[in-house]
């Protein structure tokens, strides 16, 4: 076993292993490292935690368990660790290959970057998987929210988000608006601060990839490339081009664009695009024409947040960051860490929950995934449910984060 100055790692657990492909390879008793996050994260955590370790005793009989290893991120790294990002933090997850975490503090406007994009950036999590469905019984703000069943694909690593930005008013800055004014001519405003917007091939392709893999596997009919290339043509309309292109190359057998078939695949997914601001109009007015979504990291950013409006807000929306060529994951809450609830056992803890199905899906310990999601419409249709879905609805039970947990193994059987 490796040895870290903070971390323990579990001595009954077993590595996971993955395949040259990037299929994961799950023991009997897997080390999974976790962060339980910031804020309201301890008391997420520990509802979540209940119902991993309830599921999979409920499904396999003693026979599996989750060796569960602690890692650190965050507020609890910087006071044990002295960083809020430890290295051997990001080693481990390196190793162990499959971690899920809480939500993590980021200060706006200064300090530190987010550290759920350097996690991203860091371990080459490069597709941020956030599916996207209503449970019934769940107040929402649209009048069909059960029309919305979506997996969005957003790009992880490139755009705005890889960090690339020079500050108003500084030497560097200067140096850079006159290089851009003398060999390009472009008239920058010299208070300005400037970032910079990759897009590559291997990024969107990979991205791309993943989105169709993933259409083909769950036997999805769509996959919609949603970029602002009317605009910003050679990065996000490139990213069109680049997608379209990846179609006929690796994947003419099973998928087809718009533009080769006049809209009509013929049995085949069908690969179209949208205008994002047109997409976000259309994701309201007939959310059922989409299904799977892939675009890039700013685009994904509202896209995903947009979504999950629709169903009940980010309390619910799962999320997982997945390099699908090494098998290397990240499950995580999607929302922020309501440091006010803090130690009040009062938040919804679904977010990390249903991230949890996503991570057993990723193990291929597909019998718990169903398990925790059948408990889950169970517990929800019954209006068992935390003070942010009580609020809004009538006739509502509303119960303590682990009382809801709680709820949830009951539901199992």
């Amino acid at each position: 076993m490796d040895t870290f100055k903070y971390i323990q790692v579990p001595p009954d657990g077993s590595p996971i292993e993955v395949a040259p492909n990037g299929k994961v390879q799950t023991p009997a008793k897997p080390i999974i490292a976790f962060v339980e996050g910031d804020g309201t994260g301890p008391d997420i955590w520990r509802a979540s935690q209940l119902v991993f370790d309830a599921a999979v005793e409920h499904c396999y009989g003693g026979e599996r368990r989750i060796a569960w290893m602690e890692v650190f991120a965050g507020e609890k790294a910087n006071q044990k660790c002295g960083t809020y990002l430890p290295d051997e933090t990001l080693e481990a997850i390196r190793q162990y290959s499959v971690a899920i975490k809480g939500p993590l503090t980021t200060p706006v406007g200064e300090g530190f970057r987010s550290l759920n994009v350097s996690l991203r950036q860091k371990l080459n999590l490069f597709a941020c998987v956030r599916p996207v469905r209503h449970f019934p019984g769940v107040p929402s703000p649209v009048k069909e929210p059960e029309k919305v069943d979506m997996v969005i694909f957003r790009e992880n690593t490139e755009d705005v988000y890889a960090g690339m930005e020079v500050e108003q008013g500084q030497p560097e800055t200067k140096q850079l608006i006159e290089y851009l004014e003398k060999s390009f001519g472009w008239n920058i405003r010299p208070d300005s601060g400037i970032g910079i917007k990759p897009i590559s091939i291997t990024g969107t392709k990979q991205l791309v990839r993943a989105a169709l893999n993933y259409a083909v596997k769950h036997k999805r009919k769509s996959v919609t490339l949603v970029h602002k290339g009317n605009i910003q043509k050679f990065t996000e309309g490139a990213f069109r081009k680049w997608g379209y292109d990846l179609v006929r190359e690796e994947f003419s057998d099973v998928a087809v664009g718009w533009d080769d078939c006049g809209g009509d695949p013929g049995g085949k997914i069908l690969v179209k695009d949208a205008i994002a601001d047109i997409f976000l109009q259309q994701i309201l007015t007939r959310p059922n024409e989409f299904d799977v979504i892939a675009t890039m990291n700013l685009n994904g950013d509202y896209i995903s947040d947009a979504l999950a409006a629709q169903v009940g807000g980010i309390g619910i929306a799962p999320g997982g960051n997945i390099n699908y060529e090494t098998g290397a994951a990240i499950f995580e809450a999607t929302h922020g860490t309501a440091p006010k609830y803090a130690n009040l056992d009062k938040v919804n803890p679904s977010s990390v929950i249903l991230s949890g199905v996503m991570m057993f899906d990723h193990l291929g310990w597909t019998e718990v995934a169903d398990a925790i999601t059948r408990a889950m419409v169970k517990t929800l249709a019954s209006q068992t449910v935390t003070y942010d879905f009580a609020r809004l609805m009538d006739g509502a039970k509303e119960v303590k984060c682990s009382e809801f947990g709680q709820a949830i193994v009951d539901n199992l059987a």
